[in-house]
C-alpha cells in the first residue's frame, strides 16, 4: 500500500530488457537470420506465389510479382519499430517464412511477435514450431517479462496456433484496428516471464529426437505438453 492504494510488487533488480539487434538463431530444422530483401526476395516469394490467402489477415499483400514482393519487404526490414527475421530451411538454406519482434519494449519487459507469413512447405512442419520456439526463448533470455500474440479475431488458424504454443488468451479487443479498409477485433495473447520456466521444458521435451519417431512425426502433441501451463485458454479453439 503506498496513500491507502493498492499498487503492483516491486521488480528487485530490474535494468530493462536487451533489444534484438539481428541475432542469428538456429536450431535442427530452421535458421532465423535478419532479413535481407536482397537475399531473400525471390526465393521466398518463389515459395508463396499462387497462395493469395496467406495475405488475407495481414496489411498487405498479395503481391503481383516478385518486384513487389521486394518493395514490401524492404519497407519492413527498414522500419526502425520492428526487427525482421527470414525463417530459412537449414538443410537447403532457403526462406520459407518470415516473422517479427514489434511493439519492442525494452524499458517496460514487452514484446510482440508478430507479422508471421509461413510459406506452404514450412506450414504445419516441425521447423514451424521451432522458428516460434527459438524467437520466444531468445526473448526470455534478453530479459524481456511479457511476450505478446495478437492476430484478427477471425484468424482460427493464428489462434489455434498461439494457444498450441502456450500463450494465454487474454481477450479481445473490438475495433481495434482497420486493415485494408475492413474493421479488425483483435485477439490479444501472452507468455509471462512466470510461465517461461515450465513453457520451456515442454518445448525442450518436445523438440527432442526421442519424441519424433523415424518419419519425423511426433509422439506426443505439443498441445498436450502446454496445455497446464497456460493460464487461461482460448474459448473458441479446443486442444
Amino acid at each position: 500500500m503506498a496513500m491507502e492504494q493498492p499498487i503492483g510488487a516491486v521488480v528487485e533488480g530490474w535494468q530493462g530488457a536487451r533489444a534484438p539487434s539481428g541475432e542469428v538463431l538456429t536450431g535442427r530444422w530452421v535458421r532465423l537470420e535478419p532479413l535481407s530483401p536482397e537475399r531473400h526476395a525471390a526465393q521466398f516469394h518463389d515459395a508463396v506465389v499462387g497462395h493469395p490467402h496467406l495475405w488475407t489477415y495481414m496489411p498487405w499483400g498479395p503481391f503481383s510479382s516478385t518486384a513487389a514482393f521486394q518493395r514490401a519487404l524492404t519497407q519492413l526490414a527498414e522500419n526502425p519499430a520492428y526487427s525482421y527475421y527470414a525463417i530459412c530451411d537449414v538443410a537447403t538454406g532457403r526462406p520459407l517464412g518470415k516473422a517479427a519482434y514489434m511493439n519492442i519494449l525494452p524499458d517496460h519487459g514487452v514484446v510482440e511477435v508478430g507479422g508471421i507469413a509461413y510459406a506452404p512447405a514450412l506450414q504445419k512442419t516441425a521447423g514451424a514450431t521451432e522458428a516460434m520456439i527459438l524467437m520466444m526463448r531468445w526473448a526470455f533470455a534478453a530479459g524481456f517479462r511479457r511476450y505478446e500474440w495478437k492476430c484478427n479475431a477471425l484468424n482460427a488458424p493464428s489462434r489455434r496456433a498461439a494457444q498450441r504454443l502456450g500463450f494465454s488468451f487474454e481477450g479481445v479487443f473490438r475495433n481495434h484496428m482497420v486493415v485494408k479498409g475492413r474493421s479488425r477485433d483483435s485477439a490479444w495473447f501472452a507468455v509471462t516471464d512466470a510461465d517461461w520456466p515450465a513453457l520451456s521444458e515442454a518445448f525442450e521435451f518436445w523438440l527432442s529426437p526421442q519424441n519424433f519417431d523415424a518419419e519425423g512425426r511426433q509422439k506426443e502433441s505439443l498441445s498436450n505438453l502446454t496445455r497446464l501451463v497456460r493460464v487461461a485458454s482460448d474459448p473458441t479453439q479446443a486442444d
